[in-house]
């Protein structure tokens, strides 16, 4: 039996993180909280009782490394038990973690250090050339190696007495920096609270119980592991496969292998699965999130081999929990979602609006950036997501695009989403991006990225003009098509699209 969500009253006496995970520690000890497979296929199982020991080992750790009450400790591991270790101990410490990508350049990790100066940095072992050169940025800070293949977790265990301090809901508890799919990354500062609601409401929404299990293959220094499948077992005492990182041939054995039941994918992944992988005979999976929207008949064939059908949602890193899920009943594959219960959302001029507390039910700010933070919410109150929708009479939200995703071709508004839509149906074509390219006489026009369904009989050009010329306006008409092996992708699978265009722009 899962524990009673909060009411109405979260905004007036909200729980703090450390403190929903030391409930559940009490009321489920002897359940399984995380079972880790090792890349070599062997496995790790922690109850809640013996991870909750592991993380008083390990924030003795943490105190030695220097980290303290409102401190910081940056995180570029892949998915690890050192990663959730590092997580609910600093937490716990009344400390907060900066997750970064692993695989990140030396400018790019410099620029995460350098802006948040943590006390105390984790990075795989065969990556720390790279680590230690971004490190430079902060001097003194202390430098821990994870070996990734092998389990380090009582190398981070510690010695020192550990005061564990009183959270304030309130207090920083990350700074997740945003996926950079339109420019420079942002800060966002998450809170103790937002954890909380982030689990809650996820948690209610997928009707989590502990008997459930989450199998996790998205990397976990992302909102999606954290928000929605980490926050939500946490807050129902039920159990997490951890996967080292998503493989697409493996996904489904995955499932299989280790009974989960839940599950968390994007659209990328998804279409990844289908592309390489086939039936596998165990699968039972009774709930799968996803986001971003893949074609009807990938949906069904999908749904077939998962044994559930998916639920798509919305959210992002500022919404804390997804703000938009398709109902258990009846999902409908190319809606983002009706408003999930205990989320308040409107669509105000095309533009999905997101209300809510900063700090509680919303993101707390944009680090070090009052100015942005402030840019991003209306005059009175809602946050701006930048992202546009249409609602139908059922509740339904249908994504229209980013702002910068309609185009202005010759006065008239052209949806680069509808365009996609369109080639995406081709049968020769695994997906498709489109972009908008300056025109002398048009202002604009569409130009095209498309990724063969097979590589080694990709569609020509003119037949996919043709394509288009069939079912488009003139006016949304990709002007150009370019083949492309892959789409540039962020590492949970939103295109770059900044890169395309500036691809489009240079032709």
């Amino acid at each position: 039996m899962s524990p009673e969500p909060p009411d109405n009253s979260f905004v007036s006496s909200p729980p703090a993180f450390a403190d929903m995970w030391r409930g559940t520690v009490d009321r489920h000890p002897d359940a399984v909280f995380l079972v880790f497979e090792r890349p070599d296929g062997t496995t790790a199982t922690w109850t809640y009782e013996q991870f909750d020991t592991v993380v008083g080992g390990v924030a003795a750790g943490l105190v030695e490394r220097g980290v303290a009450p409102g401190g910081a400790v940056h995180l570029a591991l892949t998915n690890t038990p050192e990663f959730v270790a590092i997580w609910l101990a600093a937490n716990r410490l009344g400390a907060w973690i900066v997750p970064s990508d692993p695989t990140s350049k030396a400018p790019e990790l410099a620029d995460h250090l350098g802006r948040t100066r943590p006390q105390a940095g984790f990075c795989a072992l065969d990556r720390a050339d790279v680590y230690r050169r971004a490190a430079a940025a902060v001097p003194g800070m202390a430098i821990t190696e994870v070996n990734e293949d092998r389990g380090s977790i009582d190398a981070l265990r510690g010695n020192a007495r550990v005061d564990w301090p009183e959270p304030d809901p309130r207090d920083r508890a990350a700074v997740m920096f945003t996926s950079g799919t339109t420019g420079r990354p942002k800060g966002v500062e998450v809170t103790q609270a937002n954890y909380a609601f982030s689990g809650w409401v996820m948690g209610e929404r997928a009707g989590l119980v502990p008997d459930d299990r989450q199998l996790v293959v998205l990397p976990l220094f992302h909102a999606n592991a954290q928000y929605y499948s980490f926050a939500a077992a946490i807050w129902a005492g039920a159990s997490v496969a951890l996967m080292p990182a998503f493989s697409a041939r493996g996904f489904l054995f995955q499932a299989a292998r280790h009974r989960a039941t839940c599950a968390s994918l994007f659209a990328a992944p998804m279409r990844m699965i289908l592309a390489r992988g086939a039936p596998v005979e165990g699968v039972a999976l009774r709930h799968c999130w996803y986001a971003q929207t893949i074609a009807d008949d990938q949906y069904e064939t999908l749904a077939a081999w998962l044994g559930c059908r998916p639920r798509q949602l919305y959210g992002m890193t500022e919404t804390i929990p997804a703000v938009l899920t398709e109902p258990a009943a009846n999902p409908v594959p190319s809606s983002m979602g009706q408003v999930t219960p205990g989320c308040r959302v409107i669509v105000r001029d095309g533009e999905i609006l997101v209300g809510g507390e900063p700090g509680l039910t919303l993101f707390a700010s944009y680090l070090d950036d009052p100015g942005t933070t402030g840019d991003s919410f209306t005059a009175d109150g809602w946050f701006r997501t930048g992202d546009r929708a249409r609602v139908d009479a059922g509740g339904r939200h249908y994504f229209a695009g980013r702002h910068n995703d309609v185009l202005k071709v010759s006065g008239e508004n052209v949806s680069v989403v509808e365009v996609e839509l369109v080639l995406a149906a081709h049968t020769s074509v695994l997906e498709a991006a489109v972009v908008g390219a300056p025109d002398p006489v048009r202002d604009e026009v569409p130009v095209a990225f498309v990724v063969p369904a097979d590589p080694a009989r990709p569609p020509s050009v003119e037949e996919l003009s043709s394509w288009c010329r069939e079912r488009l306006a003139k006016s949304k008409q990709p002007r150009s098509f370019t083949l492309l092996d892959e789409l540039p992708r962020t590492s949970v699978g939103k295109i770059r699209k900044f890169l395309l265009k500036q691809k489009a722009e240079s032709v």
